[in-house]
């Protein structure tokens, strides 16, 4: 057998059937070399890094893996990034109020918020006690919002007292009726978190000035008020005793009614027989508390006697004014300061507590709506014949009337328990605001409410001076000053035209003292920003920041 020869074999081998795989459309020619894969196909990604680039082997932390750093913590913290522009330092003065220089923390963000100086302590003292820190915190808080405060006045306190101590990292809240605070030692800690709940409410601006003057010891700097001590001042603070008898109130509630009659028009018959209708509406009021009637029905009662003195002198054909009777009675009932601080609230941001203080004031106002409107009810079935529309007529008289809106601030401090020394103040106070009113709306004839929000604007204006130049709080400086601009005629009137199944114009006059209301409000929170806005300001690099909120979007 003779053997083929190799190249024999190669092409016989050539020769013979393909496969179908052989014959693909997609296998290259033989002797045809495959292209590369395209750029697209390469196993790339975006983290990759470069060639010829090693990084840095990562040092896990010990224990878990959550654990931080160990030099992460509030005092040694590592670097942060810094922008290019810089970061704006605040730098809080000692010589401005304590007030506004808290307000000025609460507007910050946290991370913008200067650190507090340590408490002075010896090197072996420990410091105060966190929880007892904190409670000593809710318990002012408690007394402030108790106090008719607004919302950011009561956060600015809690938050002097926690930074008096030293504690940097709090968060207070405050609502119509829960007081929070939580402090976080730094960002790896566990938060504490402490509560309290205001169930009783009373005015008394004589132990509202004292937990102010609590505050300023706890903030300058000549002072080291220990917890201790604060403490005992505060439990002295809360046993103090009201600077007035309960007869002195009585007296008070009348002679108020007895001038806001005669600064309506009334004679001096009409200031005896309004005092005696708004002493015995107080005396009822009084009965019906101690009896454990809610708030609601107390007012209601008040509310009674005015109307039915105004309505008696119109059976007995006396020719007085039965109008500036009803509405005397009316002034010393009308809710003004929670007013004011329920608009404040809204303006400052706290919405919650603005919206239940605004409901609360509607409760008090339809509770001497209702009583009004029984009494005037029942005397038009017996034919008493009520016209608000020949009552209406403007009566100047500017030396009576001075001496009237005066006479009514004084004794509505009084019922405010203000202390002896800032009663002449809010009396000067309140007869700058009438004459202020006066000469806009009788004289000139202009607007009420413009007139009633310009006078309330001079209110808060000089209040607030007054408190900054006192370190003080500017309650017992506004709320009593107001008292003569409370809308109570158009209360009456609307009250009377809704008994005459008016309805149209009674709610028209409604709707009138609702504005005149808001302009008092609105013109004493303005008064006072005005105030801050002017004198000086508690950052030297950061201005006084309001809140951002929504801007259209």
């Amino acid at each position: 057998m003779v053997a083929e020869p190799e190249g024999a074999e190669q092409a016989l081998e050539d020769r013979k059937p393909q496969s179908d795989e052989a014959r693909s459309a997609f296998v290259a020619p033989a002797g045809v070399e495959p292209p590369a894969p395209p750029e697209e196909e390469h196993a790339t990604s975006e983290f990759a890094l470069p060639p010829g680039l090693t990084t840095e082997p990562l040092h896990e932390p010990e224990g878990s893996a959550f654990a931080p750093p160990a030099t992460y913590s509030s005092k040694t913290s590592p670097p942060a990034f810094t922008p290019a522009t810089g970061m704006p330092m605040v730098r809080l003065s000692h010589d401005a109020p304590w007030q506004d220089r808290m307000r000025t923390m609460l507007r910050l963000p946290v991370g913008e918020r200067p650190v507090p100086e340590a408490p002075r302590k010896a090197e072996d003292e420990p410091g105060p006690s966190v929880p007892r820190v904190l409670d000593l915190t809710l318990r002012i808080g408690e007394l402030l919002l108790a106090g008719g405060e607004g919302a950011e006045d009561v956060e600015a306190a809690m938050f002097v007292v926690c930074r008096s101590y030293g504690l940097d990292r709090v968060e207070p809240t405050v609502t119509f009726t829960l007081l929070s605070v939580t402090y976080q030692p730094s960002l790896v800690d566990d938060p504490i978190t402490a509560n309290r709940t205001v169930r009783r409410r009373g005015t008394d601006y004589t132990r509202l000035a004292a937990v102010y003057q609590l505050l300023a010891d706890l903030n300058a700097r000549a002072h080291e008020v220990t917890p201790e001590e604060a403490y005992r001042r505060l439990a002295e603070i809360r046993r103090n005793r009201h600077p007035y008898p309960g007869w002195a109130l009585t007296v008070a509630a009348g002679v108020l009614a007895g001038a806001a009659s005669v600064l309506l028009g009334g004679g001096v018959t009409v200031f005896f027989v309004a005092a005696l209708g708004a002493v015995l509406g107080d005396r009822l009021a009084w009965l019906c508390a101690g009896r454990g009637l809610p708030e609601f029905y107390q007012f209601l009662v008040a509310a009674m006697p005015p109307a039915a003195m105004g309505v008696l002198l119109t059976l007995l054909h006396a020719g007085l004014r039965p109008s500036a009777v009803i509405t005397g009675g009316l002034f010393a009932l009308i809710p003004g300061r929670a007013l004011v601080a329920a608009v404040q609230d809204g303006l400052t941001g706290f919405y919650i507590t603005a919206s239940a203080r605004l409901l609360e004031v509607t409760y008090f106002f339809v509770a001497i709506v209702v009583g009004v409107l029984s009494v005037l009810y029942v005397s038009v079935q017996f034919g008493a014949q009520l016209n608000p529309e020949g009552l209406l007529r403007a009566v100047e008289r500017p030396v009576t009337q001075i001496l009237a809106s005066m006479v009514l601030c004084a004794t509505f401090a009084i019922l405010l328990q203000q202390s002896r020394a800032t009663v002449l103040f809010a009396t000067l106070n309140g007869g700058v605001a009438w004459v202020v009113y006066a000469s806009i709306a009788v004289t000139a004839e202009g607007s009420t409410v413009m007139a009633t929000a310009v006078a309330a604007g001079l209110v808060g204006l000089f209040g607030q001076l007054v408190a900054r130049y006192r370190h003080t709080s500017s309650l017992p400086y506004v709320t009593a000053a107001i008292g003569p601009l409370l809308p109570g005629s158009a209360t009456y009137f609307g009250v009377l035209s809704i008994a005459q199944n008016s309805l149209d114009q009674g709610f028209a006059y409604l709707a009138k003292a609702a504005a005149i209301a808001l302009a008092i409000a609105i013109g004493v929170n303005l008064g006072g920003e005005l105030a801050r806005l002017f004198m000086q300001a508690p950052g030297a690099a950061a201005a006084r920041r309001a809140a951002k909120r929504t801007r259209g979007f």
